[in-house]
C-alpha cells in the first residue's frame, strides 16, 4: 500500500534533516499543508523551536494579489510561524527527498474569517454565531472557498491535493480553553446545534417547505431535554429523527446536502481548471452525509463521481464503518486513502499500525494516510517505520 504522511511547513523549514528523516519511514509521499486553520502544535525534533503557534488560518505560501484584487473576502498570509513562500521551501526539500509532494488545503474552517466578517459564519438556533464555522451556502463564502481551493491545491511541483472541511463545520471544534464538555452531545444533539440559521439558510429551509422561525423554535424543543438530562442525545440519523421529526429533519438535510454537493462540484472543478494533466483532487469525508466538520459528510457515490478519491477517519476501529460504504462505489482507479493518526498521545495507536492498515485494506482502503509525522514522538515513528517495512509501503 502506498502510504503518505501529513506535514506542516514549519516541520521542515529550517530543520536540514527532516526530509531524509520522513523519507526514511518508507512513505513515498508527503501531504503538505498549503492552507491551514489556527493551531498549537508541537516540533519535537526541529533544531529551532519545540512549540509553533499559529495564529489563525492562513495560507503558508504568497497568495496571487491580483487573484484576490477586489474581494472582499481574501486569504489571510501567515505570521512569523510560517513566513515568505515556507510552502514552496518545504515542498523542494521534501522533493529533493525522493518524495512525492500533495497539498493539504483546509477549507470551510476559518475563526479569523468569522471574527472579521461575522456574516459569513454558521448560526445556530439560539442565534449563535460560529465564527469558526463559515456557512457554505452563502454565496460569497462558496465563491471564497472555490477560489481558496484552486490557489491553495495547485502549488508549484504538487502532484495532487487532499481537500479537508470541503462541506458543513459545526459546533463540534477543538478551540483554544474549550468548556463546553458540561453536556455531552450525540450526533442528534451535535446536528442540530450545527444547523444554521442565517438569511441564506433559512431561504433554503422555507424552499423546502419549512418556515424558518417554526423550524428554530422546533430544534430548541428539541434540545430542552439534551440540556435537562445532561447527557447525549443518541448516534446515528434515526436519532436525529427523533429528536426533530422524520420530515423536518429530512428537509433540512435535503438543504445541506445540496449546498455540501454543489461545493465540492465547484471546489474540485476549480482545482481540476487550474491543474496540470494528471494532478490527484482527493476529499476528507464521512459516509453519513449529516456529520459535520474536517471529514465532513458525504454521499459515497456522489463525491467518487467528482473526485479521484477520499480520505477516512480509520483510527480507533473508524474503518469498519468508514470504508465499506466508499469501497461499494470505488472505481478500479479510486483512491481510499485509510487515515490512521500514529500519535499516541492524541489518540493513536502506531504499535498495530500494521495490524490497521492490513483491515483497512481488507475493507477496501488502497492508500494510507499517517496524521501526523511531525507531531509524533521519536518512538512513535519508530513504530511507524518497522510498521511500514512489514507493509511493504511502495508505491504502486
Amino acid at each position: 500500500m502506498r502510504a503518505a504522511a501529513f506535514l506542516y511547513p514549519w516541520d521542515v523549514v529550517g530543520d536540514p534533516g527532516a526530509a531524509a528523516r520522513i523519507a526514511d519511514l518508507g512513505v513515498r509521499q508527503v501531504t503538505l499543508a498549503s492552507a491551514y486553520h489556527s493551531t498549537r502544535a508541537l516540533t519535537p525534533r526541529h533544531p529551532a523551536h519545540r512549540l509553533v503557534t499559529a495564529e489563525y488560518a492562513a495560507v503558508l505560501y504568497p497568495p496571487d494579489r491580483a487573484r484576490w484584487a477586489g474581494r472582499d473576502l481574501v486569504p489571510y498570509e501567515a505570521g512569523d510561524w510560517a513566513p515568505g513562500d515556507a510552502y514552496g521551501e518545504a515542498a523542494r526539500a521534501l522533493e529533493a527527498a525522493g518524495l512525492d509532494v500533495h497539498s493539504w488545503v483546509v477549507l470551510a474552517h476559518n475563526s479569523r474569517l468569522g471574527a472579521e466578517h461575522p456574516d459569513t459564519s454558521v448560526v445556530n438556533a439560539y442565534g449563535d454565531r460560529y465564527p469558526w464555522a463559515p456557512c457554505i451556502a452563502r454565496p460569497a463564502v462558496r465563491a471564497y472557498l472555490t477560489e481558496l481551493a484552486a490557489e491553495a491545491a495547485v502549488r508549484p511541483g504538487a502532484r495532487g491535493t487532499e481537500l479537508e472541511s470541503c462541506g458543513w463545520y459545526g459546533m463540534a471544534h477543538l478551540h483554544a480553553h474549550d468548556k463546553i464538555g458540561g453536556v455531552a452531545l450525540g450526533d442528534a444533539a451535535q446536528y442540530l446545534m450545527s444547523l444554521c440559521f442565517c438569511a441564506t439558510c433559512r431561504d433554503g429551509y422555507a424552499a423546502h417547505g419549512l418556515g424558518p422561525q417554526e423550524l428554530g423554535a422546533a430544534v430548541r424543543r428539541a434540545l430542552e431535554p439534551v440540556w435537562a438530562s445532561g447527557g447525549a442525545s443518541g448516534t446515528g440519523w434515526p436519532a436525529v429523527e427523533e429528536l426533530l421529526g422524520a420530515g423536518p429533519a429530512a428537509a433540512t438535510l435535503a438543504w445541506r446536502t445540496r449546498a455540501a454537493r454543489t461545493l465540492q462540484e465547484e471546489a474540485v472543478a476549480a482545482v481540476r481548471a487550474a491543474a496540470p494533466p494528471g494532478f490527484r483532487v482527493l476529499l476528507h469525508a464521512d459516509p453519513a452525509p449529516y456529520r459535520t466538520g474536517a471529514n465532513a459528510g458525504a454521499d459515497p457515490a456522489h463525491v467518487l463521481a467528482v473526485a479521484d478519491g477520499v480520505v477516512l477517519p480509520c483510527t480507533a476501529g473508524g474503518a469498519e464503518s468508514v470504508l465499506p460504504p466508499f469501497a461499494a462505489h470505488a472505481r478500479a482507479d479510486t483512491v481510499l486513502a485509510a487515515n490512521l493518526t500514529v500519535v499516541t498521545g492524541m489518540g493513536g495507536s502506531p504499535a498495530t499500525l500494521a495490524a490497521d492498515a492490513a483491515r483497512a485494506r481488507e475493507l477496501g482502503a488502497t492508500e494510507l494516510r499517517l496524521y501526523h509525522a511531525g507531531l509524533a514522538s521519536d518512538p512513535d515513528l519508530a513504530a511507524v517505520g518497522a510498521a511500514l517495512a512489514t507493509l511493504g509501503a511502495t508505491p504502486p
